[in-house]
């Protein structure tokens, strides 16, 4: 076997063993496209809640070597309807308030989470198969201790981890709800997970794991078949391209949403002087882009989000013209019910030969049903309200859902020199579009960028994190708005992890403290 010296890079990640399992990699050799997928096979076991490898995501790739690629390895809607579907409601208590979500067979899309990791390896990884697999394998094993926030977001999933015997087992054993400082061990995931570097995707697109996950959707009120699995692809697309001031960014292009409107904020933006963080001028600019790009949202653009053409008519000058207008006008002010926590994890990598990855992927909440003896529970995507803007059971068959996910890169002078994403549901869009205005307008180091307060717009509803002005937050809020102050930062905006390449400084990498984030950087 071949073996390769260490490579430098940098890992940011939302939990410190997600970032240790692409850390290993880059030790024993590898490129920044094995440290990313052993970091998010790593994060399906330790960070179960956010991900799984019965989910789906997106990996950006800017390899050093080739053009940039986006791995849409989302998931899929069934290609037949059913009525009578396992569909159920659960009510989960957030503390301030408790929001309904769905679950069930019925609400499982066709997973590409699988599919996804192995098409990216085996196009631009270095390392053999089962040495990326090897970190998740001896995690799962030995269980990882959990920490805060791993423990908040099992306690606000109870409902849905805990509905069906398998997932009682896993995470409320002998009837108590494991918490902070229990050990958290997935045995069965790593013999399913050697087995997976062994057999490969087919093991669960044509074996035995797709099959159970049929039989019980045929028995028992689901919608996945066996075509469904057997037909599922991943999609390599043209990344979404735009400058902003000098810089060339990439980020997610449709059928996904949430790249698209980071660039048409960003586009309003590019007129206005943002100096000063935190000052009533700043404060007023991003909330003014954050209400413009709502409304421009409203001209047809998530009607029309399978339109080949759709990111190009939205983005042109003319339709930027009419709302850029009305933002140099404008500049001469407890969680809210229809809020969600965001199940999602975000993965940045960036390599010492110029390689990158930035990949954000999803389990929904879940659907409370696991593959028997596998630990692995199926995503809800068909039962995510955000995801379903017409209405449950109202999707295309056969149609790969739509998502606010958006793992974005920066290149400047054809290399990549930031890397980043977020979870958080609505908010990945302006939690990623804050970081990346402190850190290209404003300067500031990256971990300054990332922990800087966040501040979000929606449906009326401003949020705000303390560390802004009070005054500036009243002077640019309407009096027909809600205006929300949180006590403390939150998970609710987002979890930004990134890595940025300086050149001569090296590397730059944080992860998002809101959602426990962790990194690593390698020194060649």
């Amino acid at each position: 076997m071949q073996k390769f010296s260490p490579t430098a890079g940098a890992i940011a990640a939302g939990h410190p063993a997600t970032a240790k399992a692409g850390r290993i990699l880059l030790e024993q050799g590898g490129n920044a496209f094995d440290a990313a997928v052993a970091a998010s096979l790593a994060a399906c076991v330790v960070e179960p809640m956010l991900t799984s490898l019965g989910g789906g995501g997106f990996l950006l790739a800017h390899p050093a070597e080739g053009k940039p690629v986006l791995f849409d390895f989302f998931t899929q809607t069934p290609q037949e309807k059913r009525a009578d579907l396992d569909f159920r409601e659960v009510q989960v208590d957030f503390g301030d308030a408790t929001q309904d979500f769905h679950v069930g067979l019925g609400s499982i899309a066709v997973p590409g989470q699988i599919a996804g990791l192995f098409r990216v390896h085996k196009r631009l990884g270095r390392l053999p198969i089962k040495d990326v697999f090897a970190p998740a394998i001896a995690l799962a094993r030995n269980g990882v201790t959990l920490n805060a926030f791993q423990a908040y977001c099992i306690k606000i999933l109870t409902p849905i981890l805990t509905l069906e015997a398998e997932g009682r087992d896993i995470y409320q054993p002998q009837g108590k709800v494991v918490a902070e400082g229990d050990c958290l061990g997935l045995p069965q995931m790593a013999a399913v997970l050697e087995q997976l570097a062994d057999e490969g995707p087919g093991l669960f697109y044509r074996g035995e794991l797709g099959e159970q996950l049929v039989k019980a959707c045929a028995d028992k009120g689901g919608l996945i078949t066996q075509a469904d699995l057997e037909q599922y692809e991943v999609m390599e697309r043209s990344p979404l391209s735009f400058s902003y001031r000098n810089h060339k960014l990439l980020t997610n292009p449709p059928p996904s949403s949430g790249g698209a409107l980071i660039a048409f904020a960003l586009a309003l933006l590019e007129d206005s002087d943002l100096q000063g963080f935190g000052s009533p001028a700043h404060l007023n600019a991003l909330v003014q882009a954050m209400r413009l790009t709502n409304l421009a949202r409203q001209d047809g653009y998530d009607e029309q989000i399978y339109d080949p053409a759709v990111a190009e008519c939205f983005l042109s000058q003319p339709h930027l013209q009419q709302y850029r207008s009305q933002m140099l006008s404008q500049l001469s002010g407890n969680l809210p019910p229809d809020s969600k926590l965001g199940s999602t994890t975000h993965i940045s990598v960036i390599d010492g030969d110029g390689n990158a990855a930035s990949v954000t992927a999803s389990n929904g909440e879940g659907s409370s049903y696991f593959i028997s003896g596998t630990g692995i529970m199926l995503n809800n995507m068909l039962g995510e309200a955000d995801l379903n803007p017409q209405g449950f059971h109202q999707w295309q068959p056969n149609r790969r859902l739509s998502s606010m996910m958006a793992p974005t890169l920066v290149v400047d002078g054809g290399k990549p020199t930031l890397c980043l994403g977020s979870g958080g549901s609505n908010r990945i869009r302006t939690a990623i579009l804050q970081v990346l205005l402190n850190k290209l307008d404003l300067g500031m180091p990256l971990p300054d960028a990332v922990e800087a307060p966040r501040v979000h717009w929606e449906k009326g509803i401003l949020n705000w994190e303390p560390g802004w002005d009070g005054e500036a937050i009243s002077a640019c809020s309407r009096s027909d708005e809600t205006v929300i102050p949180w006590s403390a930062p939150n998970m609710f905006f987002g979890g930004v992890h990134g890595v940025g390449w300086n050149g001569a400084q090296g590397f730059e990498a944080v992860g998002d403290f809101r959602r426990c984030g962790a990194f690593e950087i390698v020194d060649r």
